[in-house]
């Protein structure tokens, strides 16, 4: 459990070097993306850093992640984690910087040694009182 706690804090920890293939090198070649951006499933292709790339040069700086709240089940060479995460960033042309909690899922599997993320699902909740807004302003 240790190996596939360190599998998921180094790779948030590695957003904030801005370095998208070290990011992606915890993913397996090919996974399922769900994450906040649309379309509502992302292409997941760690061979490829280059929608990764594109999106944290939308920030002044690259985004700062920190996870909390980390569960991990593991059986055999499969494992599920969940977390809520904090991602902290200034976009390029605003004033100020945001702060977002989110929710995460991941699916790892042991691969040739080593645990890699083969399925993610970040999401937010959303006001159910008609307006379907996302709840961005949530603390745990």
């Amino acid at each position: 459990m240790n190996e596939i706690r360190e599998v998921i804090e180094r790779k948030a920890a590695l957003l904030s070097t801005g370095d998208a293939e070290a990011v992606l090198s915890h993913y397996a070649d090919t996974f399922v993306e769900y994450n906040l951006a649309p379309p509502l499933r992302q292409p997941g292709d760690a061979r490829d850093p280059a929608a990764l790339t594109a999106w944290i040069a939308t920030f002044r700086e690259p985004p700062r992640r920190e996870v909390t709240q980390l569960e991990i089940t593991v059986d055999g060479d499969v494992a599920f984690a969940t977390s809520i995460d904090c991602l902290s960033a200034t976009p390029r042309g605003a004033d100020e910087g945001f702060t977002l909690w989110f929710r995460v899922t991941l699916g790892l599997r042991r691969v040739g040694g080593r645990w890699v993320v083969v399925h993610e699902h970040e999401s937010v909740p959303f006001e159910m009182d008609g307006s379907f807004q996302a709840a961005v302003s949530l603390r745990p």
